[in-house]
């Protein structure tokens, strides 16, 4: 059996409070970069469902900048490591690493001949590195400033100059190459964020936490003025040329992002963001037509001159590690939740991704069904379960006012489609919800690690941390215990097949094991494990044939019922990161989502 990634739908940036965040453009305009945790995601500026992602750094990386011949990208990492590799090929061949400073990189600037680079950030020696890019030589040094850069830019034409932005509030000019300080500007009073050349070279624009943008000459590094007095209230964390260089785009800790005439020194447009804190703008990027900003919250904005209130797009997801997964009854639509209690509903058949608006958890999600009405029912670590409804047909849900308390911490959840029966495992007891109130609890003298329910036998199967399934029947509201299933190590899912025929369990000790529901026997005398790590969730195919398995050793692995012997190994599902949940949207087609906070979608065809 062959297996194909379909889709997938790229994680957001991870953003941090006060901390800048760097964009990187394609010079042909036609995709964009940033990064979250250990990966670099490219994604498609026009498309943006279209995504490839980068995981081959050991450790988190801060930036990543597309060479001006767009043939490579070099990605910098919180070890200070640079990575210099190929865009041509699907598998991205490294071309150089390099180890230019002895601490996290902060930003990278190539030479207009893709031949030198230069890395700033917090080196333990130096703060910033000038090098060949084929060899790694020196050419010069980056000194004169006494506290971490935050921004470098190369001039884009000769003679190249270098300029940098720093902690101690100046910005510092190099000459060369070989690259020597020539001199530091001191107009700044707070850090200076950004520093970036116009198009030609002939002007250079810095930004800082003061508010102030200031423009001084490409070739000689005088003062021009200052763009607006001041050109923000809070800090500025970015700015980006326009395509011909008489325009600046700018995004500020003050919620907004302007756009400025850099003849006049004015502004020309104010986009107001929001006024809650996730909408302080991080980052922005003038890339062709787009412009582009980031929100604190991770969500990037495409930004509309003609309706400055209003970004024309805006692309949702997720930046924190993914914790569950759930699909709503038509297939249509995927529901995934991340342990900051973001809620992101996927059109699968676009790849748009929104967020459920309302009252959430603010904390991690650990069980999450969707019901045929189109809500969406959600527990987390606040001890509630709440629930979302969607304000018109086919919109996306929007959380209640109202919670159920739950007593203590839900394990997991499950959902009977037609009676509206809700039943939760938590720390301490299990609990029977209908509709929006509690009707029963059975105290559990184990810790329940997961739950199922099959509505057609009303058998509901509890996973427990005390290596057993345990079994009980639902008779409407009361639950009664039944059988006991031995595992070799903590069961960590439990699901029944839609048939009602078969029960699935996984466990830490990495095994699958397939049981008969009749009388709870082994179901084939073959145990299921290729996994190398604990197994954290399985899924079932509509049709009850095949079984879907995803591990703590990333790898995603398809079960036959009819032929136990087989299966298919999708290794390195989710690079570098563990699956966190599965699911069927046909008998062909599986979603995974994992703690590198990407949803993808694979194309697993029967044999």
């Amino acid at each position: 059996m062959s297996y194909s990634n379909k889709y997938t739908w790229a994680a957001l940036p991870r953003t941090q409070r006060g901390t800048p965040l760097v964009l990187g453009g394609d010079p042909k305009g036609r995709t964009f970069l940033y990064t979250n945790g250990n990966s670099v995601i490219i994604r498609d500026i026009e498309n943006p469902a279209i995504a490839d992602i980068y995981t081959e750094h050991s450790c988190q990386v801060n930036v990543a900048k597309y060479s001006p011949s767009g043939f490579y990208i070099a990605s910098g990492d919180a070890s200070g490591k640079v990575r210099i590799w190929d865009t041509v090929n699907k598998e991205h061949i490294l071309k150089n690493e390099f180890q230019p400073i002895g601490g996290p990189i902060k930003d990278i600037a190539w030479s207009a001949d893709n031949q030198r680079m230069v890395v700033v950030g917090e080196g333990r020696e130096r703060f910033g590195h000038v090098f060949m890019s084929e060899t790694g030589t020196s050419v010069g040094e980056i000194s004169g400033q006494s506290k971490p850069i935050n921004s470098v830019d190369f001039r884009p034409t000769r003679p190249f100059r270098i300029v940098t932005a720093s902690e101690d509030n100046t910005i510092a000019v190099f000459e060369g190459p070989p690259f020597k300080f020539r001199c530091t500007k001191q107009e700044h009073t707070r850090f200076a964020q950004a520093v970036r050349y116009n198009p030609d070279g002939s002007l250079f624009a810095s930004a800082g936490f003061d508010g102030k943008i200031y423009l001084y000459d490409g070739a000689t590094s005088e003062l021009r003025g200052e763009i607006g007095s001041p050109a923000h209230k809070g800090g500025v964390y970015g700015i980006s040329w326009s395509p011909d260089g008489t325009q600046l785009l700018s995004c500020s800790g003050d919620k907004t992002c302007a756009i400025w005439d850099v003849e006049t020194m004015q502004r020309t447009t104010l986009f107001n963001m929001g006024t809650a804190v996730e909408n302080q703008q991080v980052s922005c990027l003038w890339q062709g037509k787009h412009l582009l900003s980031v929100s604190l919250s991770g969500v990037i904005n495409y930004l509309d001159v003609n309706n400055p209130d209003t970004p024309w797009q805006v692309l949702m997801g997720h930046n924190k590690p993914i914790t569950c997964l759930a699909l709503h009854p038509d297939r249509h639509t995927v529901y995934t939740a991340s342990h900051d209690g973001c809620v992101t509903s996927w059109n699968v058949s676009t790849g748009e991704g929104r967020h459920i608006l309302g009252q959430g958890h603010g904390n991690q999600v650990n069980g999450m069904r969707a019901t045929k009405d189109g809500s969406l029912l959600t527990c987390g670590i606040d001890d509630s379960l709440r629930r979302g409804k969607p304000q018109a047909e086919g919109e996306v849900p929007t959380y209640t006012a109202e919670s159920v308390p739950l007593g203590s911490q839900p394990r997991g959840m499950d959902y009977i489609l037609d009676d509206d029966t809700t039943i939760i495992a938590t720390v301490k007891e299990l609990l029977v919800i209908i509709g929006d109130s509690k009707q029963s609890s059975l105290p559990l003298k184990f810790e329940p690690t997961c739950v199922a329910i099959d509505p057609k036998s009303r058998h509901v199967a509890v996973g427990g941390a005390d290596n057993k399934v345990h079994l009980f029947t639902l008779d409407v509201r009361t639950l009664t215990s039944g059988v006991e299933l031995e595992h070799l190590g903590a069961v960590t899912d439990v699901r029944f097949s839609p048939d009602s025929q078969y029960l699935v369990a996984c466990d830490a000790n990495r095994k699958l094991i397939l049981y008969s529901t009749e009388d709870y026997k082994l179901a084939h005398n073959k145990e299921w494990g290729f996994h190398t790590a604990r197994v954290n969730c399985v899924a079932w195919s509509p049709d009850s044939k095949r079984i879907a398995s995803g591990s703590l050793d990333t790898s995603i692995i398809i079960w036959s019922v009819d032929a136990p012997a087989k299966h298919t190994i999708i290794k390195n599902a989710h690079p570098q990161s563990q699956i966190t949940g599965l699911a069927w949207l046909d008998d062909e087609s599986v979603v995974s989502v994992g703690q590198d906070a990407n949803t993808r979608v694979w194309t697993v065809p029967k044999a």
